[in-house]
């Protein structure tokens, strides 16, 4: 029997020698529970709790409860002995270790738990924050050229719809409106951009009804720009019935665009200002700054965005918005062909003669030149612009938009 007695104890509580980080003031409780092989002629088992090699007694920081239960044919005792640890300060902590029969034992190894690492956490925000700044850039940075791109490539091809012009621009009368429509705004969008413009320096609105000769040209029309300057917003009805007259645009053409000029209007704003930048999401309102006038300038960027898709196309072909028609009209139908020995290159205005209004046909057979018909420039209605003080401006030093001539003009 003394061979029995001997056996070693198995075990329940803890299964194996255990690693906990209770933190510093917490109070743990320890279980130690095993099944001890027993007999008539075996000692009780006992359990005992030792810290670190040491023996512990009942203290301030430890306290026991001991149980024993015996099996129903006596071959087993199941013993059990709970330590509770108040740890308070750093000498609380160590290991502990339950011993039964001091033959078999198992061990509990308390250790401090230390300040919670954020190092990961931190760099972790840092890299999103770091990325989301570089997000927010390149959104400011590239969101035009971005949008630019999506709609070259998979924007809407307005076709088939009937239309002559891409734009119709509505300005002012004014020595200032006028060069800055003929000299600034038609030679970017037509020869730069392959626009054709529809130039009209009447009253847009001057009347509660809109004319017939209003309301034929936005018909032809796609598009609707008004040079919203000092001069356009003092007429009367801008003051008066701006509202009414706004409503009636956005029934004749699609989400009108307006031009207004930086510096030009102090406070107080015209109401007209106002009444825009209140109906935003229904008008593009664009703002002509000191900057504007480079042809990289995001005016003009947000200026084609508000434009029709114009597709690419090559001179001698003819413009596909009007040579692709399959209801046959025509009016729409180019008749003509260019002969091969007046082939139109590419990299030449299409505009020879001049952009101060003067315009060829637009369908049909090439116009002879202005000499060979005996129709002088002088006769157009763009001799009514004086540009005799275009030559003597100090370009460098204008913040207005009349500097107009870039690299590629010269």
């Amino acid at each position: 029997m003394a061979g029995v007695c001997d056996w070693n104890p198995d075990f329940t509580s803890p299964a194996g020698d255990q690693v906990l980080r209770p933190a510093l003031g917490s109070a743990v409780t320890l279980n130690c529970t095993a099944w001890v092989v027993s007999g008539l002629h075996c000692p009780l088992p006992s359990v005992q709790w030792l810290k670190d090699g040491l023996p512990l007694d009942n203290g301030s920081h430890y306290s026991f409860q001991e149980d024993l239960w015996v099996g129903a044919n006596l071959s087993k005792v199941l013993v059990s002995r709970v330590l509770r640890v108040n740890l308070t300060t750093a000498e609380d902590y160590g290991v502990f270790t339950c011993s039964v029969h001091n033959v078999s034992s198992s061990s509990f190894m308390l250790w401090r738990a230390g300040p919670p690492g954020h190092v990961a956490a931190v760099l972790a925000s840092l890299l999103v924050l770091l990325a989301l700044l570089l997000a927010a850039l390149l959104y400011v940075k590239c969101r035009l050229n971005v949008l630019l791109w999506y709609q070259d490539a998979y924007g809407e091809v307005e076709m088939n719809d009937g239309k002559l012009y891409d734009a119709y621009v509505s300005y002012s009368d004014c020595p200032e409106d006028r060069k800055f429509v003929n000299f600034i705004l038609k030679p970017q969008l037509e020869r730069r951009r392959g626009y054709k413009l529809f130039l009209d320096d009447r009253d847009l609105l001057p009347r509660a009804e809109p004319s017939a000769d209003l309301l034929v040209n936005l018909s032809r029309c796609r598009r609707l720009i008004v040079v919203l300057s000092d001069a356009f917003l003092g007429r009367a009805w801008c003051s008066h019935s701006f509202r009414e007259g706004l409503c009636r645009l956005l029934e004749l053409t699609r989400r009108p665009i307006f031009i207004t000029f930086e510096g030009q209007r102090r406070e107080p704003a015209h109401p007209a200002l106002r009444l825009l930048r209140q109906h935003r999401h229904l008008v593009t309102l664009l703002l002509w700054k000191p900057g504007s006038v480079t042809p990289s300038s995001d005016f003009w960027k947000e200026l084609q965005l508000a434009l029709p898709r114009k597709v690419r196309y090559r001179a001698m072909e003819g413009d596909p918005q009007t040579q692709l028609q399959d209801d046959k009209d025509p009016m729409l139908i180019v008749r003509g062909s260019v002969p091969e020995a007046r082939t139109l290159d590419p990299e030449l205005d299409p505009d020879p003669e001049g952009d101060l209004g003067v315009r060829g046909p637009v369908f049909g057979e090439p116009s002879v030149s202005p000499h060979a018909s005996g129709f002088a420039l002088g006769e157009g209605r763009g001799t009514e612009v004086d540009v005799s003080d275009l030559g003597s401006r100090n370009y460098s030093a204008r913040t207005d938009f009349y500097c107009l001539v870039s690299e590629d003009d010269v």
